[in-house]
């Protein structure tokens, strides 16, 4: 069995990284609670959300996270990507119009297996870092 048969669009380098960036609306809000039903007045009432730590509305971990599976789906390792484990803390807020860019970087590729770990991490446009961790990859051959 070679790289090839396991990795048909080549097997990720250990400390390859790649990244993506996009700025988070209120409207992402409103998609992902219609998705997640999460209707936390922390991402609605302002009034609330002034009188916890956060200071302000804040948007849903989900969609801090989601820009990750976008990176995985599509950068690195690529499409047929997804997740098998993740490990993330979760270290500061999003605002909606804050922009955001999520970043991953190969730990091991397995050559037997499609499987990458990774370093994860999320930062926001002011350079804060939002989200950290780790995640387990699995890839699989996309057939277009």
């Amino acid at each position: 069995m070679t790289d090839n048969d396991v990795w048909p669009n080549g097997m990720p380098e250990t400390g390859q990284t790649a990244h993506r960036s996009r700025r988070v609306t209120a409207r992402d809000i409103e998609l992902f609670t219609d998705i997640s039903g999460d209707l936390n007045p922390l991402h609605y009432d302002e009034e609330v959300a002034k009188a916890t730590p956060f200071g302000e509305i804040v948007v849903q971990g989900g969609i801090t996270s989601a820009i990750l599976n976008a990176v995985v789906a599509e950068d690195l390792p690529g499409p047929g990507t997804v997740f098998l484990q993740v490990n993330w803390s979760f270290k500061a807020p999003v605002r909606p119009g804050d922009t955001i860019t999520g970043e991953v970087e190969v730990r091991t590729a397995r050559a037997d297996k499609p499987i990458t770990e990774l370093l994860t991490r999320v930062i926001r446009d002011d350079g804060t870092v939002v989200l950290e961790g780790d995640a387990v990859c699995y890839t699989m051959p996309i057939r277009t």
